[in-house]
């Protein structure tokens, strides 16, 4: 089985969860501080995938395939 994330990916993740312990990290957007571990990995993951690195599609990206409909 291949592995879902790339060392590219890790990298980012480690980083960005490194800054949000430190104070560091903040959102994009709005500026402010991020205190959750899941939003810093959420973040890691988002650098990780602007930078081409191996990291499965997001959630949201993967329901916006359009659905096949029946003609009537």
């Amino acid at each position: 089985m291949a592995k879902k994330y790339g060392a590219l990916a890790q990298k980012k993740v480690e980083k960005a969860v490194h800054e949000m312990k430190t104070g560091k990290l903040r959102s994009g957007k709005s500026g402010k501080k991020v205190t959750s571990r899941k939003q810093a990995i959420a973040i890691g993951l988002s650098e990780a995938r602007k930078e081409g690195g191996k990291v499965p599609a997001t959630k949201s990206a993967k329901k916006k395939t359009p659905s096949k409909k029946k003609a009537s």
